[in-house]
């Protein structure tokens, strides 16, 4: 196993803050300090970098199997690496659905050796079908750690109670995609001024926060966690933070384009900004910038959603979903660091130890002894986004043609570095 030598770096986790040498060797941190002089196999100049630990994301779809025009596990992960992403979530929306052991080990397989470590969803009910629990014990066994229905809701409140009481038994996270589907009725982007505006039919706000809600009542009525996917709304926001206050125990995520995009985008009549949920408002911007500080919402992710571009050219029959793997540290860093609203610690606590830490997850800090999963950030390098460079087979990505600033320039996984633009 390869030595790294990385020098003169500013490194950074949520506890330090420190401008000095790392070592790295046999996959571990070995020594950290000011003159490091130990030969190495590599040596990076850090000076004016950041290294932090490497982010994980706990909600993306890699489309595989049966899905692998948009992308694959392969093309996937090289994507992941390249936005200093070295563990993921994978949603269980493939086809077939995540909902045997067979397919959930296929997916671990595939991604063996990548740098990136993939852990596959497990269905909540069969061929998420909404009806019919599935064997969570078997997924469990299989490598999973999580269960969802994402990409649907579980319709039956019964069922979810019931896949929230299993979880205490099989210690499996439930994730839920908010969504009443009755209220939705067709809807394609947030119901306000754009929706009418286009003369589309709108995605009624009521839809995630009703089901918002309902998951928290019923993970509370058993005792359960419940983890509440990519919260766009000011309403599911308050309300979380109002069960977190009463002890309910509930996490959830959001990602860059609902703190830092509204639907005025729509007005483009561009199916690349479209999305599920849908880009809101400026005062849904603002409160889930507020959520991210305060600690209501735990965790940045991106939705990693890709599509061909032939299936986004139709703006009104599009699918939902945008890419984000390779975008989602710059966005936030340009969002919510270069503006003040939090600093490099919390970039790290919601990207990199959260996630991990709802998992059930080693989470790597800079410390001696840690395993190096890092990234080395230029957080000040401006740039500007060419979807035709992204690593991903689909493009579909929200933040075509913006300047962001912040990049990954390294991703080191298990002290091997798997992606490098120095």
């Amino acid at each position: 196993m390869s030595s790294i030598l990385i020098k003169n770096i500013r490194a950074v986790d949520n506890a330090v803050d420190i401008t000095t040498d790392v070592l790295i060797k046999d996959g571990v941190i070995a020594e950290i300090g000011e003159g490091i002089t130990a030969s190495a196999e590599q040596t990076i100049d850090g000076t004016g970098l950041v290294l932090m630990p490497s982010l994980f994301d706990m909600h993306v779809h890699l489309r595989d199997p049966g899905f692998t025009h948009k992308e694959d596990v392969l093309t996937g992960c090289g994507a992941a690496l390249a936005g200093g992403v070295t563990g993921v979530l994978a949603m269980p929306n493939t086809k077939p659905p995540c909902d045997n052991p067979e397919t959930i080990r296929y997916i671990i397989d595939k991604a063996n050796g990548t740098g990136v470590d993939v852990y596959p969803v497990g269905c909540i009910t069969g061929g998420m079908s909404g009806n019919g629990l599935c064997d969570y014990e078997a997924l469990k066994a299989a490598g999973c750690i999580c269960i969802s229905d994402d990409g649907r809701p579980v319709e039956n409140a019964e069922n979810m109670r019931k896949a929230l009481e299993l979880s205490n038994e099989n210690g499996l996270l439930v994730a839920s995609h908010c969504e009443d589907l009755s209220i939705i009725n067709g809807g394609i982007i947030n119901k306000g001024e754009t929706s009418a505006k286009l003369g589309v039919k709108g995605m009624d706000r009521a839809s995630e926060d009703y089901i918002t809600a309902r998951e928290m009542i019923l993970a509370s009525s058993v005792n359960a966690r419940i983890h509440i996917c990519h919260v766009s709304t000011e309403g599911s926001a308050a309300m979380i933070r109002f069960a977190k206050s009463r002890g309910v125990k509930v996490t959830c995520e959001t990602a860059p384009h609902y703190f830092m995009l509204t639907d005025k985008l729509l007005e483009k009549r561009d199916a690349d900004y479209r999305m599920n949920p849908p880009l809101r408002t400026p005062e849904d911007v603002k409160a889930i910038i507020e959520a991210v500080k305060d600690g209501t919402i735990d965790c940045i992710i991106t939705d990693h959603a890709p599509h061909a571009a032939e299936e986004k050219a139709d703006f009104e029959k599009a699918p939902n979903g945008v890419v984000g793997l390779e975008t989602s540290l710059a966005a936030t860093l340009t969002a919510l660091y270069h503006t003040g609203e939090i600093d490099l610690h919390k970039v790290v606590e919601l990207m990199c130890v959260n996630p991990r830490k709802i998992l059930g997850l080693d989470i790597p800090s800079i410390k001696v002894g840690s395993t190096a999963d890092l990234v080395i950030a230029d957080i000040n390098k401006k740039w500007t986004v060419e979807p035709e460079k992204l690593h991903s087979k689909s493009h579909n990505t929200v933040f075509k043609g913006m300047e962001l600033t912040g990049k990954p320039l390294v991703t080191i996984s298990k002290g091997e570095i798997r992606y490098n633009e120095m």
